[in-house]
């Protein structure tokens, strides 16, 4: 019987579509949990019985609701003041991540931007059959469009979203070994040193939402970018802390004041070059960081 399924197990994958989807951990908990809602007065209507598959309602569910706050959200994100950064996800830099390669990807900054270019169903189809492996006959059904509809919306996303995937994924030990020498650059004031750590069209992108201090406009090239962290080096505030974290799938850190996240930055490499780095200082995105 569907009502003795423990749904709660479904859980994880449910807040993995959603965070891809809105590319806001706190919208997402909030998608999931009006998801689980809606399951549950599903079950006060004595309907949950009739559900056969709980774990494709969920999705379903899930994916529809996502797509209906993507729609609400458009000119909300389109009058942002400044470059808008999705919110970032950070964990302890333990071990290499077990995701598979495809998850790990769609969880950069430079992915997840991409997708923002999307329309609410393209994302949908695209992420459920390219990321999740839902075939088309369940992606059709989700998105209430044909098995042809759908195939269109992926193909068509598959075109747009090439550019955000990583040309190359380098191993843990080599994204340390360039963030070390990042540290020892930026430490020494070593502007040539740190600028030879950058790729040549790298790129750096900071979010501060208006609420906090930040560049309105991305900055481009190694030196520029190299100039940018040595500027900022002592402009940090009194008691300040760079705490070493994985940002949005690969390393990068937090500053903290006291128990306060201030700034996390994400950084993807090449090889060993970094080309890129997202800067999130919205307040607003990092409240979830803050230490207990």
């Amino acid at each position: 019987m569907a009502e003795t399924v423990d749904v709660t197990a479904y859980r994880a994958q449910l807040q993995a579509i959603a965070y891809r989807m809105l590319g806001s951990m706190a919208e997402a908990e909030d998608a999931v949990q009006e998801t689980y809602l809606r399951w549950h007065r599903q079950g006060q209507a004595e309907q949950v019985a009739e559900i056969r598959e709980p774990k494709a309602w969920l999705i379903t569910t899930l994916t529809r609701h996502c797509i209906d706050r993507l729609r609400a959200a458009k000119a909300q994100r389109e009058s942002y003041f400044g470059m808008w950064l999705p919110e970032p996800v950070v964990e302890e830099p333990a071990v290499e991540p077990v995701d598979r390669l495809e998850l790990a990807e769609t969880l950069s900054m430079a992915m997840l931007m991409m997708l923002e270019r999307l329309s609410p169903d393209e994302r949908a189809a695209f992420l459920l059959h390219e990321v999740f492996e839902t075939d088309y006959r369940d992606v059709a059904r989700i998105l209430g469009k044909t098995e042809a509809a759908c195939r269109q919306l992926v193909h068509r996303a598959k075109d747009r979203v090439k550019a955000g995937k990583p040309r190359f994924v380098p191993s843990r030990a080599e994204q340390e070994k360039v963030m070390e020498g990042f540290k020892r650059a930026v430490a020494s004031g070593d502007v040539a040193g740190l600028a030879a750590l950058f790729s040549a069209d790298a790129t750096l992108y900071s979010d501060g939402g208006g609420k906090a201090l930040a560049t309105v406009n991305p900055i481009f090239g190694a030196e520029k970018i190299a100039r940018f962290f040595i500027g900022v080096r002592d402009k940090q505030p009194e008691g300040y802390e760079v705490v070493p974290r994985i940002v949005n799938g690969s390393l990068g850190y937090v500053i903290y004041v006291g128990a306060r996240p201030i700034q996390a930055n994400h950084f993807e490499f090449d090889g060993e070059r970094i080309t890129a780095v997202h800067i999130v200082r919205n307040p607003d995105k990092l409240q979830h960081l803050a230490r207990g």
